[in-house]
């Protein structure tokens, strides 16, 4: 967490909020980690059922395994529905982590309760990566982690219970590098009835 920022606006929050892919060794610390899920479960949910469970991953073995399970899963046919790096000669560099170098991997999942549960997890992530934003620390959905996340022998070690599904993991840590802001449509509205 960088010390003294000054407040910022939700707004501005909202604007200023990046995917960054290069991160700092840095780790973040327990109680900034703890802070960001206290704001990740303040998000709506449906029904008030609150389904998310969060795990945390800090040991960078453990990071690198992960990493490796998912670039070796995208080769195969299963890993086709996932394919966001499918075909790159990222997956066969050994060297390539699929976590940017962060420290912190916060995987929200999903309880079995009811048809908004992923919904919910992604609201509860939006949160947990403006609030993150807001203690200068940075964030990237990994989406590419998923198939790894959802191999039942990584369910086992991360302590995952086999009717609950992993939804968004991020990765949490300092940025390296502070990415170029990105342009986005104005928009689509299609339809407005007054």
């Amino acid at each position: 967490m960088q010390p003294d920022l000054p407040p910022i606006s939700a707004l501005d929050a909202i604007y200023r909020r990046r995917a960054t892919r290069a991160f700092t060794t840095e780790l973040v610390d327990k109680s900034t980690i703890e802070t960001l899920l206290r704001a990740a479960v303040h998000a709506p949910t449906a029904m008030h059922l609150e389904p998310w469970a969060f795990v945390v991953v800090q040991d960078r073995a453990l990071l690198k395994r992960l990493s490796d399970r998912a670039k070796a899963l995208a080769l195969t046919p299963r890993g086709a529905e996932h394919r966001g790096l499918a075909g790159s000669p990222l997956l066969a560099d050994p060297a390539y982590d699929i976590f940017h170098g962060a420290g912190t991997l916060v995987v929200i999942c999903a309880k079995p309760m009811g048809s908004f549960v992923v919904a919910d997890c992604w609201l509860a992530a939006q949160n947990l990566m403006i609030a993150a934003l807001s203690l200068g620390l940075a964030t990237c959905p990994i989406g590419f982690a998923l198939p790894a996340l959802a191999d039942p022998e990584v369910k086992v070690e991360l302590g995952i219970p086999p009717d609950v599904t992993a939804v968004a993991p991020i990765v949490v840590g300092v940025a390296a590098e502070t990415p170029a802001p990105t342009s986005r449509r104005d928009p689509e509205i299609l339809s407005w009835k007054k």
